[in-house]
């Protein structure tokens, strides 16, 4: 067995050196605005603060199709069409208007349905809210945060006269427009969480238990993601993780438990769950790759797995 798992692994490294995982590497600052020549912008630093707000509809800005995975930016949208939306292993359809939250940690795309969409985008990066705020501590910026709102009418009005803010701001002379910007940009996110709170987020109560929490679904977001079919979860168990915290197995299962009412296991097996359902919906991996890379003993073990928990096996809800 251990041989031919080292010849598994061999083979997913050198035998088809064209396959590009569309979730291997994330789409850069650079290479957004390098696809979207029609945009001006000036030379972008990936390791500088950088904003940029879009009016998508306008006749002199086209935009094009992106394929889904991962952006190495901040990404905030409203759209008004009919549109839907892939996030992570989910898609939500919007039947007139959309806003999304979109985080570098997450793979997405944006499928219009329906011609002459009309809305806003902007992107930014962490830099850009450096010292100013917890950008990735808001739950629509978090994996159990809930990314995507339909609108009401008078909602989209709140929301689109804060981007026509944002919007003129960018285009003003203010001395201290970026930090104007910044307080708009919290005020849309506050806006959308009052609008419907989130849910399955670990509260904000600082204790012995939710600080270990936090750590331990850090440490279980940062394997992810897989860079490429050759690489493999190095955390996986509640051990792997307790003695990489240097904690006590059961201590740990303790705080999980109390945070999130979920076991550590639980956690951890929805975790892969989630990543197995991104893998196969949008990737050409081999099934027997996938399997290896989340940490299977083998491809039995994962179809086993993903037919307990889906109903289906991997290869038909690849198909679906």
């Amino acid at each position: 067995m251990k041989y031919l798992r080292n010849f598994v692994l061999l083979k997913r490294i050198f035998s088809n050196q064209n396959l590009k995982d569309k979730l291997a590497k994330p789409e850069t600052i650079e290479e957004y605005y390098a696809n979207r020549p029609f945009l001006s912008a000036a030379e972008v630093d990936r390791n500088a603060a950088h904003f940029n707000i879009f009016r998508i509809g306008d006749p002199d800005i086209e935009d094009i199709q992106v394929p889904f995975g991962r952006k190495d930016y901040f990404k905030i949208c409203i759209i008004t069409g009919n549109n839907r939306i892939h996030y992570a292993d989910k898609t939500f359809e919007v039947c007139e208007h959309g806003l999304l939250f979109a985080n570098p940690q997450i793979p997405y795309n944006w499928e219009p349905l329906t011609p002459n969409q009309q809305g806003f985008s902007c992107i930014f990066n962490e830099a850009f809210f450096e010292r100013f705020g917890r950008i990735k501590e808001y739950p629509v910026f978090k994996p159990g945060g809930f990314p995507v709102y339909e609108l009401t009418t008078e909602e989209l009005s709140t929301i689109k006269a804060i981007f026509e803010q944002i919007l003129n701001e960018k285009n003003g002379q203010f001395e201290f427009k970026d930090d104007a910007i910044r307080t708009l940009v919290l005020q849309l996110i506050h806006s959308a969480i009052k609008m419907r709170p989130a849910i399955n987020t670990v509260p904000e109560k600082v204790t012995a238990a939710s600080r270990i929490t936090s750590l331990f679904l850090e440490l279980l977001e940062r394997q992810f993601p897989l860079e490429s079919a050759s690489s493999e979860i190095q955390l996986r168990s509640a051990s792997d993780f307790a003695n990489q915290m240097a904690v006590h197995v059961n201590h740990l299962n303790k705080s999980v438990k109390e945070v999130t009412a979920k076991t550590t296991s639980e956690i951890i097996m929805q975790r892969l769950l989630q990543e197995a359902k991104i893998m196969l919906k949008h990737t050409s991996w081999p099934i027997s790759d996938i399997a290896y890379a989340l940490g299977f003993e083998g491809p039995t073990h994962f179809s086993t797995f993903i037919k307990r928990q889906l109903q289906l096996s991997p290869s038909q809800y690849r198909n679906t």
